[in-house]
């Protein structure tokens, strides 16, 4: 779906709310591997292997879908977000009404 040039600039800073946000779960993944080697868990070459793999694995993730990234992936990026729990639906208020009737339509779809 094209979105106007307002629905856009919503669509930017929400993008940008939902990769906070996503930085912040790769960030708790990684915390909770060191937290692992800390207690014992796992030996030194387990947790480095872990949280090698851990952060690789996010970095493709967030890569894939926000790497060059133009105007007309923002909706897309939304969807993504809102259907992973990014963002939630009250932040969709301040899209033309088009494009909420879209994103909620799409997503309860997805849920089902």
């Amino acid at each position: 779906m094209e979105l106007t040039k307002k629905d856009k600039k919503v669509a930017r800073q929400l993008i940008d709310n939902g990769l906070n946000k996503e930085f912040e779960n790769g960030l708790n993944k990684a915390a909770a591997v060191l937290k692992n080697w800390n207690d014992k868990v796992n030996d030194n070459r387990d947790s480095y292997h872990i949280l090698y793999k851990t952060i690789k694995d996010f970095d493709k993730h967030i890569a894939r879908r926000y790497d060059g990234r133009i105007g007309s992936d923002y909706f897309n990026i939304v969807l993504e977000q809102l259907r992973d729990g990014l963002i939630k639906e009250s932040d969709l208020n301040n899209f033309s009404e088009e494009v909420r009737q879209r994103l909620f339509g799409i997503n309860k779809y997805l849920i089902e």
